[in-house]
């Protein structure tokens, strides 16, 4: 393989594992997947940046023509979707070839949605996490900047400082690609927000003392980012869901993304204000938070409406009595 198509592989790989919490032998069968096509693409003179929606389409066939089970070709193509949507997202491309592709037989997964209860919970456990108090507003602002804003995990530990100053009702995120855009920050995030800045100050000012240079980014590390690394974040993350008992199968950053606008979308929101403060290029990637709603209010008629009390009931009680 060529070094863009191994970068690209393992980047991918490393942002699947960081921010979704993928379990090793997802990550091997995506692997196995992409140099699977990486191989049809070298055959025909091109690489993952130079392969257009046809040749997408052309591997798919001849897969088709190697006799592979549909579960095998919806799962090859989940993966090239799955790499070109995060190439998008991450500027290696201007365009996303596999987009408007469907496979055979292949499903649309919807995302896992945490309550707004479970939300509360997820907070509470940020505020009193850590090994001090410098642990817990850090921790506090991570929480409720992310559930604020629907930032991607990467842009949030990303942020830099200068972004944040001046108590903003609105936050400028640099986002994939370097496009930009503006979200409202709510009370309690601003709040946070502004806590978090006194206690990052004191370490900038520690930090002169000893003749180093302050740090630029709103969540500081030692690290060689020099930033609160990805994964070090989704393993926060679970820590919280576990002090909050949440599933923490539920809980990941993206999922906080997820809840961000789910919940936006139940109180009023319009998707087209969603998509713009999640970044979306495309409204049809953000409209699949309306399919999680439909679900979730179907579920909740099943469960809730007196009628399909009494149906469950009845069902219940014609099960008795056929057993005598």
């Amino acid at each position: 393989m060529q070094s863009d198509t191994v970068h690209w592989i393992s980047a991918f790989l490393e942002a699947q594992a960081a921010e979704l919490g993928a379990a090793t032998n997802t990550l091997l069968a995506y692997g196995r997947d992409l140099k699977d096509f990486d191989s049809f693409l070298a055959r025909k003179n091109l690489d993952f940046d130079s392969a257009a929606r046809a040749d997408v389409e052309s591997y798919l066939v001849w897969c088709d023509a190697q006799g592979l089970a549909k579960s095998t070709r919806a799962r090859r193509l989940s993966a090239v979707k799955q790499l070109y949507r995060f190439a998008f997202e991450e500027g290696l491309r201007t365009d996303n070839p596999a987009i408007q592709i469907t496979g055979p037989g292949q499903e649309k997964r919807l995302p896992k949605v945490l309550s707004e209860d479970e939300v509360d919970r997820l907070l509470d456990a940020a505020r009193n996490s850590g090994r001090n108090m410098q642990d817990q507003l850090r921790n506090t602002c991570l929480m409720e900047l992310l559930y604020a804003t629907g930032m991607r995990v990467s842009e949030l530990v990303s942020l830099p400082v200068s972004a944040t100053r001046g108590d903003p009702r609105l936050l400028l995120i640099m986002g994939k690609g370097g496009k930009e855009r503006l979200v409202p920050l709510s009370p309690p995030a601003r709040q946070a927000l502004a806590d978090w800045l006194v206690e990052r100050d004191k370490i900038d000012a520690a930090a002169q003392e000893k003749k180093q240079p302050p740090s630029r980014f709103l969540f500081p590390s030692r690290g060689a980012s020099g930033y609160l690394t990805r994964h070090r974040f989704y393993l926060m993350i679970k820590e919280f869901s576990v002090a909050a008992g949440v599933d923490p199968s539920k809980v990941t950053p993206h999922t906080l993304r997820h809840a961000f606008a789910t919940h936006l979308l139940s109180n009023g929101a319009d998707l087209r204000s969603i998509q713009t403060m999640l970044g979306h290029a495309d409204v049809a990637t953000t409209e699949i938070y309306t399919h999680v709603l439909e679900a979730r209010l179907s579920e909740l008629v099943l469960e809730n409406h007196p009628l399909a009390k009494a149906e469950r009931r009845n069902a219940g009680g014609n099960t008795s009595s056929d057993g005598q």
